[in-house]
């Protein structure tokens, strides 16, 4: 797959992820997860869902591209490091003090991001270069 394609193929997954987290992330809210840490009680705007996971998404898109670039095993090496830096973001969410439901809420969502965006750059790397 062409770097192009796969910069596309990356874009769409992160506004899809985007989308998703932001509308689960409302849902919650919905059902009574405040999405407040007690660092100040701020709650944590669902603007703030949306943006975070399209940059940290682009993130990943660019190590993907790196990645074609520089590896001769890809899509191996990519969804090895995404699913360290996948667990490593759990970590936040657990410590920050947060009620039950937004620490739930807020796992869910970094791991439904990792969920949609993922399997598109791996599966992209994976198909031979065009």
């Amino acid at each position: 797959m062409s770097g192009l394609r796969l910069l596309g193929l990356g874009v769409l997954a992160a506004v899809a992820a985007a989308v998703v987290t932001t509308l689960v992330a409302a849902l919650a809210g919905a059902l009574g997860a405040d999405l407040a840490v007690p660092d100040g009680e701020e709650r944590i705007p669902l603007a703030g869902v949306g943006t975070m996971t399209v940059v940290l998404s682009l993130v990943g898109v660019g190590l993907a591209l790196a990645l074609r670039a520089w590896s001769a095993r890809p899509a191996r090496v990519f969804l090895v490091v995404t699913a360290v830096l996948t667990a490593v973001s759990l970590v936040p969410p657990l410590l920050a003090g947060g009620d039950a439901a937004t620490t739930v809420t807020l796992v869910g969502l970094h791991l439904l991001a990792a969920a949609v965006v993922v399997p598109v750059l791996t599966r992209g790397l994976a198909v031979s270069p065009s």
